[in-house]
């Protein structure tokens, strides 16, 4: 008897195959304009997200990172500016505010939703001082909501700058309010793998003042205000037009797609509530879309060498946090309270598969496995 198709944590083959004939349709629109850069694809997918997260302008650029530095630069963040965030995120939220020669501030994180603690940021601002801080980057992980209320409360009474981080919460909400529209500024990455991906590198800011999506058009453009006459210094980082295509076929199926990462998440809910395991947990009012379904273990290596062996690939989001890795780890600068839940979470966070295109028999059958795995385990102890 073959063994089973490996199962992989995240296929954004089969997101392409689902809508393949659109996809298709829409690559050969592109190269039959002759126009591909810049052009009506861009301008169409840039109105159509706005819309689609509620803000007045979205703004097509290169890729997530540059989405972020490109923000940061909007509101003038510069060298020696103090920008807090996160240690527990991919390691390109980092990397921004140092592109934009900033100076990376990390706190730690809420341990139930991974989020970034609105306690350790008022207190890391009290501890820092009003003098360098300008700016913070929420980071809405694994597609779970940060804190917003709280952290624009507290970035009011600082003066502070809001950033959102929104590559991981493509439609994710707070009541009946997108990620996206809390902030003074978001940064969306479409990487393959997002919740809206593209099939190559690509990203977005969306904002609701017109005056910063002014300045983020000519940054984006090397500060072009009229073409080759630069009045800011600027970058290059546009939106494909290849990619601003895929991308609105794959905008007309958000919504359908992340109800089914929900239902996914409750197929995998109701095999794992028995388990040893700690599963997601939501906070109230909050609607997730399980950009990622991330369990934790104090056993996790085992577990993740068990599904291996099973045909189940996983992964960690992420192993090692941006503190402790070695680029970072001499430099980084920690903010008060230190990052203990952040290096707990780390040694036992496990992702498991989850995409769109994934059979309610092979969710459960992971469920199955883990459960089996996790009393044994126990029987064993």
């Amino acid at each position: 008897m073959p063994a089973p198709t490996l199962l992989v944590p995240a296929d954004p083959k089969a997101g392409y195959l689902a809508h393949k004939d659109e996809i298709d349709g829409a690559i050969h629109r592109v190269l039959d304009s002759g126009w591909y850069i810049l052009g009506q694809e861009v301008a169409g997918f840039e109105k159509e997200f706005a819309a689609y997260i509620g803000v007045g302008n979205a703004i097509g650029v290169a890729s997530g990172t540059d989405a972020l530095e490109i923000a940061l630069r909007s509101c003038g963040i510069g060298p020696g500016d103090g920008v807090i965030t996160v240690s527990h995120t991919a390691v390109a939220t980092v990397a921004a505010i140092e592109l934009a020669g900033a100076i990376p501030i990390l706190v730690d994180i809420d341990p139930c939703t991974y989020t970034m603690d609105p306690n350790r940021l008022e207190d890391t601002i009290k501890q820092q001082g009003a003098g360098r801080l300008k700016a913070i980057i929420p980071v809405h992980l694994y597609g779970h909501p940060a804190d917003m209320a709280a952290i624009m409360d507290i970035a009011g009474r600082h003066g502070l700058s809001v950033i959102e981080d929104c590559a991981q919460s493509h439609g994710a909400a707070i009541g009946d309010r997108k990620t996206g529209t809390w902030g003074h500024l978001s940064a969306f990455s479409f990487y393959p793998t997002k919740n809206l991906g593209a099939l190559g590198d690509g990203g977005a800011v969306v904002t609701n003042d017109p005056a910063l999506a002014e300045r983020l058009r000519q940054l984006r453009e090397y500060g072009f205000r009229e073409r080759y006459v630069s009045h800011l210094s600027g970058m290059n980082t546009r939106l494909d037009e290849l990619q601003a295509a895929i991308l609105r076929v794959k905008l007309q199926y958000l919504r359908t797609e992340n109800a089914r990462r929900r239902q996914i998440a409750r197929i995998y809910g109701a095999s794992l509530s028995g388990t040893t395991l700690v599963l997601p947990q939501l906070h109230s009012k909050v609607d997730h879309v399980f950009h990622l379904y991330v369990v934790r273990s104090a056993h996790r290596d085992g577990l993740k060498a068990f599904l291996k062996e099973n045909s189940v690939g996983t992964s960690i989001h992420y192993p090692v946090p941006v503190h402790l890795q070695p680029a970072y780890r001499s430099r980084a600068v920690i903010g008060r309270g230190g990052l203990e839940h952040t290096e707990q979470v780390c040694r036992e966070i496990l992702s498991l598969p989850m995409y769109p295109q994934m059979t309610d028999e092979q969710v459960q059958r992971i469920g199955h496995l883990i459960a089996r795995w996790d009393s044994q385990k126990g029987e064993a102890s």
